[in-house]
């Protein structure tokens, strides 16, 4: 069904090359940016707290406390009235983490503002299997979402018990039963599964596809499994490392069983009856993240907000925003940037990219193009350029590879909230991680 492994690391590491400068981030003032010119907006609220610290996540979480949780969910409210003052406006918003649904009543108190202010229609929201019970999924529903994304990551209890969440959060058998009795209750109920853990098999995956396919929900998305420096280190103990020369194989098995009763609305994500899709970077040209470890991208220019929880809540009383960092892409990455997220949705536009870059689109990007049509990755159409059921697989690894590189970042940034903490004597490690947690108060 692929090329070689020599091709895919070929193109890796020509994404790497051509990728490398993408996150070389300098100190911002703080202000809200510049709303876009021009294109749409989508909205990221990021919500750091969870129940407990999976030993493969990268992204910015730390342990839930109901104290502080509640100040920075106070926080975060005022920053996104900064962006209403500034004249945002945004096509939808997506609640992620973390765990969104900790705190329930702060979630919803959120999302009603975010309607208010803005008259948003889609509303996505993360959570974990736990939450999927009565009656938060109806005041969820009551509060206008429209897209439940549940992080489930496998049915397979063996699995489950290596990322330290069978315990938290139930066995893969309470999981489905949950999931089958949401079903129907929201336009979109989306379940996330990771593919090439150290110990899964093709059969556990094709297991954990066939689960899903039973339960009633419309959407899945399948994400390889993504690493930073400092989760290799946690995973070589609980988990192990995962091998990513069985990622083609894997990838295989999931295509031949959701397609074609399920559509692909990404590369890794694929609904029935419908195009929703599992990335905000997709949904719309331009994203505001809001909230400690939130990252945006406006008009060419990357933004990333405090990891700090403590100086994201002293920025805000202050009347700035929690972006601390800043990049002001090249005008030929900015090009690139635009190729890899229209492509991982599944197409380029040829009008689209005329009118957001002009002519010069297609002579500076001319290799790219040109080594996906010669690949079979993508075909030229009227309208442009559609990724075949082939491209996605290699979309799939690019976009992963630029993900990590964001993983990076967010370990750098990690390191330097951890030195706060240590330095002002409020060091809570998690046993066995180096992990640094906030303390209550």
């Amino acid at each position: 069904m692929f090329a070689t492994p020599l091709i895919d690391s070929a193109l890796i590491k020509l994404f790497r090359f051509r990728t490398r400068k993408f996150m070389h981030m300098e100190e911002a003032d703080g202000q809200v940016p510049p709303a876009p010119k021009e294109g749409g907006c989508y909205l990221y609220v990021h919500i750091p707290f969870c129940e407990v610290l999976c030993p493969f996540c990268s992204f910015h979480r730390v342990q839930h406390c109901h104290e502080q949780a509640t100040r920075y969910f106070t926080a975060l409210r005022a920053e996104i009235w900064q962006y209403h003052l500034a004249g945002f406006k945004f096509e939808g918003v997506y609640f992620g983490g973390g765990t969104p649904t900790i705190e329930p009543d702060e979630l919803i108190e959120t999302i009603g503002l975010v309607r208010r202010l803005f008259g948003v229609k889609e509303v996505s929201v993360e959570t974990n299997p736990k939450d999927l019970e009565q009656p938060l999924l109806g005041r969820l529903q009551a509060a206008g979402v429209t897209r439940l994304s549940v992080g489930v990551q496998s049915f397979d209890n063996d699995l489950l018990h290596e990322m330290e969440r069978y315990d938290k959060y139930g066995s893969g058998e309470e999981t489905a039963a949950r999931i089958k009795a949401a079903a129907g209750m929201f336009p979109t109920l989306n379940v996330d599964l990771i593919f090439n853990q150290a110990h899964q098999t093709r059969a556990s995956l094709e297991r954990d596809l066939d689960i899903f396919l039973s339960l009633g929900a419309n959407q899945v998305s399948c994400y390889p499994l993504m690493t930073a420096p400092t989760v290799k280190r946690r995973m070589e103990t609980a988990m192990g490392v995962p091998d990513r020369r069985r990622l083609r194989l894997l990838f295989g098995a999931i295509q031949r069983k959701l397609l074609p009763e399920f559509t692909a609305s990404s590369a890794w994500c694929f609904t029935r009856h419908g195009h929703g899709t599992d990335e905000y970077i997709v949904a719309s040209e331009n994203y505001v993240g809001v909230g400690s470890g939130a990252f945006s991208y406006l008009d060419g220019t990357l933004y990333s907000t405090s990891f700090s929880l403590v100086a994201y809540e002293k920025r805000i009383k202050e009347g700035l925003t929690g972006i601390v960092t800043r990049h002001q892409l090249s005008e030929g990455d900015t090009m690139r940037y635009s190729l890899l997220t229209r492509m991982f949705g599944l197409g380029l536009d040829r009008e689209w990219a005329r009118r957001r870059h002009g002519r010069k689109f297609f002579w500076v990007l001319w290799g790219e193009l040109r080594t996906l049509e010669l690949l079979r990755a993508a075909t030229r159409t009227k309208r442009g350029w559609q990724l075949t059921p082939r491209g996605m697989y290699w979309l799939m690894l690019m976009m992963s590879e630029f993900f990590e590189s964001v993983n990076t970042y967010r370990d750098a940034m990690r390191a330097h909230v951890q030195a706060e903490l240590e330095a002002a004597g409020k060091k809570a490690l998690r046993p066995a991680t180096t992990q640094p947690v906030p303390v209550c108060g």
